[in-house]
């Protein structure tokens, strides 16, 4: 179901893409609301689900994650697994952190992240590869990232 917001829901939401720690009351201060409006609109897109949960955005390279990649993997049909099926096993590798059903050339994306090019390697070789369902892998080492949320 799709919800329509208004211009304020639209502030609030990006206020709180920003920094999702910001009080109801800082960010009504900024946008010139009601701090009882800004607590019942996040509740309200809560409730429809519009806001899916909060979350922190670690510093990988000070948790000893400092490469990220992403992995193309090409999906085996005729085997005892569907896509989707493999998709789920992979999500719960754990240094997995985004899976992407996608079309094209290739049928999954994953972004995962690593302490070294040798350790995602072992992602690959070790595990992605033995998966049923797993064909063709094509790994792709991020420089530098931009924006990440």
């Amino acid at each position: 179901m799709t919800m329509t917001l208004d211009d304020k829901d639209l502030a609030i939401l990006a206020e709180l893409k920003k920094d999702a720690r910001r009080s109801t009351k800082a960010i009504a201060k900024d946008l010139n609301i009601p701090r009882a409006t800004v607590h019942e609109r996040i509740k309200r897109m809560m409730d429809r689900g519009v806001i899916k949960g909060f979350t922190v955005i670690p510093d990988y390279t000070k948790l000893g994650e400092p490469v990220t990649a992403f992995i193309l993997v090409s999906f085996l049909p005729n085997t005892t697994v569907s896509q989707r099926e493999v998709a789920t096993l992979i999500s719960k590798i754990d240094c997995v952190q985004e899976v992407h059903l996608v079309s094209g050339e290739h049928d999954i994306i994953l972004k995962v992240r690593g302490e070294s090019m040798e350790s995602i390697g072992s992602l690959v070789i070790d595990k992605l590869r033995s998966l049923p369902g797993v064909g063709k892998t094509l790994t792709m080492a991020s420089f530098t990232t931009i924006k990440d949320i």
